[in-house]
């Protein structure tokens, strides 16, 4: 406790950049997986090469990944691109299979009810199909938040700085403050994301609240 209030701020600071890496991927990650899980569902032909193929980017080991992106992207090995990189493929990774069986899981009722009413597939899209597949596609972001803020943490290795600099610094030092510090403002990281991701579906989903109070 007395390592943490004399490092209050540097720890604070590296939670800025873990919430940077981790956060920001995230958000990109499911807009490209949007139109890719639209894709999967829309043409079946594709919904197996898709997930499987997306899914098989998971299995890429983040340090492996970490270090390869730069003889491809022609950055430096300490640019932090490459891991808003890595981590972006791995959200998109994770998300792909979600948005597919979240879109798949809504009724065709519904679907040709919003067409009857004179709804474009674009405008059906956006009104109907996207709203009611919030709360799976919500169970997904808030599986790819908690791996990536896990995640992240690896490319302290190769000396990004986020949270993961005080488990390779406590260990270095056999010192275990610094990893118990960053344990816990990891585990209070990926909360925060999960509370966020909650948040926003619930704020995307009024029809529920409503339920729920009835």
């Amino acid at each position: 406790m007395t390592w943490f209030l004399d490092h209050v701020q540097d720890v604070l600071d590296l939670a800025v950049q873990h919430v940077y890496l981790a956060g920001l991927p995230l958000v990109i990650g499911l807009l490209l997986a949007l139109p890719l899980g639209w894709l999967a569902r829309r043409y079946p032909g594709l919904y197996t090469p898709f997930t499987a193929g997306f899914g098989l980017l998971y299995t890429i080991p983040s340090l492996a990944l970490f270090i390869l992106l730069p003889g491809i992207l022609g950055t430096r090995i300490l640019d932090r691109s490459n891991v808003l990189v890595a981590m972006t493929v791995y959200t998109v990774a994770l998300l792909v299979r979600t948005v597919a069986d979240a879109l798949g899981a809504v009724p065709d009722d519904v679907k040709q009810a919003a067409t009857a009413m004179g709804f474009t597939r674009f405008r059906r899209f956006f009104a109907v199909e996207l709203p009611l597949a919030v709360p799976v596609i919500a169970a997904g972001m808030r599986v790819a938040a908690v791996s990536n803020v896990s995640i992240v943490s690896v490319a302290a290795v190769i000396g990004i700085p986020q949270l993961g600099l005080l488990f390779t610094d406590g260990f270095a030092r056999s010192f275990y403050d610094p990893i118990v510090v960053g344990l816990a403002a990891c585990f209070v990281l990926a909360l925060a994301f999960d509370l966020v991701i909650l948040a926003v579906a619930r704020l995307l989903t009024p029809w529920q609240r409503a339920g729920g109070a009835s």
